[in-house]
């Protein structure tokens, strides 16, 4: 496959076109804010059909469909927090647990943002080495180990009321396993979420919200490097069909992810992943992808 490169930003889903793009965008979405890595599975699907891959810059830039669909499914949760914080400013009271919950939010985001930009030119290079198969399914794997432990051995009793900053914090560095491909921000997060106690379905939630800072962050940015770049016309409009289609299947992903969580566990994820590894180093061993 060859692959197209701007300026040194990937931009490869161009040359896959609108049909192509919109495929890959509900491949996208659901698997963005599913505990399972979109990055693999952007790998695997366009090499299982011979596509070219369309890049970090498409994946980047698909963040913010994620991120309209977890403000839709979360709109209760997202306003209460807003408009609580800013009447908090207003009458300067600082206590407010919504307040404290929303700065303990943005603190926590710290670590990924420095993390990431000290990391952007090896993750967003065209043909980065942290973009191979191999790489993306001992990662798959890695994380199936520790989703089990978490469990395995957490209680599952806590909620968001009774959070600390500390968990946050915590949460929030577990975080930065998302620059890695394969790991998953959601998996990350909510592996670390699970493991500080919380019930599934809260754990989730906190995934959820806590992760909304860096994943405006991140999309934002890397629509700020493809206009940088001066993607072309035609290229704005096909990464838009991208974004539709993955801001749909991602709601959808999300109600789905809640109704596992709550009514069985994160088992189904953990096997899922565990294959999924399996499948990767496998494949690329006996040369069925490259």
């Amino acid at each position: 496959m060859t692959e197209a490169c701007t300026q040194g930003v990937d931009t490869g889903f161009v040359a896959l076109g609108y049909a192509k793009v919109a495929v890959l965008g509900v491949v996208q979405g659901i698997t963005e804010l599913l505990p399972i890595s979109s990055t693999a599975h952007m790998r695997i699907v366009p090499a299982l059909l011979g596509w070219q891959d369309p890049g970090s810059a498409f994946s980047a830039a698909m963040q913010l469909a994620a991120l309209a669909a977890v403000i839709s499914y979360f709109w209760g949760d997202v306003s209460q927090l807003a408009t609580s914080s800013l009447r908090a400013v207003a009458h300067r009271d600082f206590r407010d647990r919504h307040f404290r919950f929303a700065v303990w939010l943005g603190l926590a985001t710290v670590p990924i943002g420095v993390a990431g930009l000290s990391l952007s030119a090896a993750l967003n290079a065209c043909g980065s080495p942290l973009r191979t198969l191999t790489i993306i399914g001992w990662a798959c794997i890695v994380m199936a180990i520790l989703l089990a432990l978490a469990e395995i051995y957490a209680r599952h009793r806590r909620t968001l009321e009774n959070v600390s900053l500390t968990d946050a914090m915590v949460v929030g560095v577990a975080q930065i396993g998302a620059l890695i491909p394969g790991v998953s921000r959601s998996g990350s997060t909510l592996t670390a979420a699970l493991a500080l106690g919380l019930k599934r379905e809260e754990a989730a939630r906190f995934s959820f919200l806590l992760g909304l800072p860096a994943i405006a962050l991140a999309g934002f940015k890397e629509l700020w490097e493809l206009y940088n770049v001066h993607l072309s016309l035609d290229g704005w409009s096909i990464l838009l069909v991208g974004l539709v289609a993955a801001s749909v299947s991602a709601f959808f992903a999300i109600w789905g992810l809640m109704r596992v969580l709550e009514r069985f566990s994160a088992w189904p994820f953990v096997i899922y992943r565990g294959a999924l590894g399996v499948f990767l180093i496998s494949a690329v061993a006996l040369g069925r992808l490259t």
